[in-house]
């Protein structure tokens, strides 16, 4: 989907919910409207979570070395990505 298409399904999608009650009452088009809402912030956090396990696999080898400074700096990138799967749960869960 284009920026532009994504800019106008959010209008949509705003229109939809101030001047109708179908968020509430159809619950096929409360789906749409959280997927839309949300399928960006989802996008971010997958390309965030391969690019953080990209960099945790060139780090890897180092660290099987005895490295601590780069052990060190792959357990924050676990829980950095360790957090982004939370969000990303927490997303999936608001569809």
């Amino acid at each position: 989907m284009t920026d532009m298409e994504k800019k106008v399904m959010v209008r949509l999608c705003a229109k939809i919910l101030s001047e109708t009650d179908l968020y509430d009452t159809d619950m096929e088009v409360r789906n749409l409207i959280d997927w839309i809402c949300v399928s960006e912030q989802i996008k971010s956090n997958n390309n965030e979570i391969r690019s953080l396990t990209g960099e945790y696999k060139r780090i890897e080898p180092d660290c099987r070395e005895g490295v601590r400074a780069q052990l060190e700096r792959m357990k924050s990138l676990c829980k950095e990505r360790d957090s982004l799967y939370e969000k990303q749960n927490d997303l999936r869960g608001q569809k």
